[in-house]
């Protein structure tokens, strides 16, 4: 039976941040990844070459982790929120409907970027359990410099309960990080390969795993 993922990415590299080595590991094991990218930078903050520029290392990424379909929606880069509502909820909820996803990957709610918030309430519509196909599972993914700096106890903590071991994968995700070069900083930055694979070894270190990625499961059908 066809097995497919989808992976919902605010901006190009949040993918490879939250659930590289997570892709890579479903795409080895048969499963279908599509991943789709919400938005773009358009003039005067950003050059149509940055755009060719980021399109590119999102595919050469994007081949090392053997995601089988982008989609790039185009939608205005830190500027979600200029964007009504049941536009973007159309537009993930059409893709939803196309990939019938047995496992769904969204950002987390608590994320600093307003952005990333945006995506995970309407990615959140696009899957409701009614009528249908509905996923298997749902998990919201941390994202390096935008889950762990909004402000304590006021906006949502990441506390992982689900882990999915990549110690097999990590290096292909660090891999694929690289190819984002124009986002790679030097450590201790935390969009660094460093940081990237101390988080990785922490969070498998927390169930006795060489390396683990960590997901908030926010609904399963078991």
């Amino acid at each position: 039976m066809r097995r497919t993922a989808l992976v919902i990415a605010p901006h190009p590299d949040d993918e490879v941040l939250g659930v590289g080595g997570t892709i890579a590991r479903l795409a080895d094991e048969g499963v279908e990844v599509t991943v789709v990218i919400l938005t773009r930078g358009y003039p005067p903050q950003y050059s149509e070459e940055e755009l060719r520029v980021n399109r590119a290392q999102a595919a050469h990424a994007h081949a090392l982790l053997q995601v089988k379909e982008t989609l790039f929606l185009d939608f205005p880069a830190a500027a979600l929120d200029s964007v009504e509502h049941r536009i973007l909820n159309k537009s993930l909820g059409d893709i939803f409907e196309r990939v019938s996803p047995e496992y769904m990957f969204i950002p987390f709610a608590g994320d600093i970027h307003l952005d990333h918030q945006i995506a995970f309430r309407s990615a959140l519509v696009a899957c409701r359990p009614h009528g249908g196909h509905a996923p298997k599972a749902v998990f919201a993914y941390e994202t390096l410099s935008e889950t762990n700096w909004n402000a304590p106890f006021i906006t949502p903590g990441f506390i992982p309960n689900t882990f999915f071991d990549i110690s097999s994968y990590l290096e292909r995700k660090l891999q694929a990080f690289a190819c984002y070069a124009n986002q790679v900083r030097k450590f201790p930055n935390e969009r660094s390969p460093e940081t990237l694979r101390a988080l990785a070894m922490l969070r498998g270190s927390t169930v006795s795993l060489p390396a683990a990625e960590a997901f908030i499961a926010i609904r399963q059908v078991l």
